[in-house]
């Protein structure tokens, strides 16, 4: 993992749309069914829309019927941070950039094998960097 990227907030403002701005720096959520990538069937890596940061393959993701990118494993353990959240009355498990603290989504125990997780992603969060050919 590289060292960790750190940017003011009219910075974030500047280099992101509206929607990946308050997803990834302010932990919104994206409407379900309305994000780029929910239905997305094709081959390549998920990146971190606010530093590159390599995070989930295609062939980890699986429709979930949930409206969101849903994964069942990351691409590496260390690019990605959990922590609690408390948020909307709830307690659930938060996803966040290992490398810039980007907000990503919530993990769940609800997942196919062989993880039995679902990483529930927000579109907004990721860039597609589809495989040649």
């Amino acid at each position: 993992m590289s060292e960790k990227i750190i940017k003011s907030d009219e910075q974030w403002r500047q280099e992101l749309d509206e929607e990946q701005y308050l997803v990834t720096r302010h932990a919104h959520t994206e409407r379900p069914f309305t994000g780029m990538y929910w239905d997305e069937t094709a081959d390549g890596l998920y990146r971190c829309v606010c530093c590159g940061t390599p995070l989930f393959r295609s062939e980890t993701k699986f429709d979930a019927g949930c409206g969101w990118p849903s994964f069942y494993e990351s691409l590496d353990k260390s690019a990605i941070v959990e922590k609690v959240d408390h948020s909307h009355g709830m307690v659930r498990t938060e996803v966040l950039c290992a490398n810039c603290d980007a907000h990503l989504g919530h993990v769940f125990p609800d997942g196919p094998e062989p993880t039995g997780v679902r990483y529930c992603i927000n579109s907004a969060s990721l860039n597609l960097e589809k495989d040649d050919g």
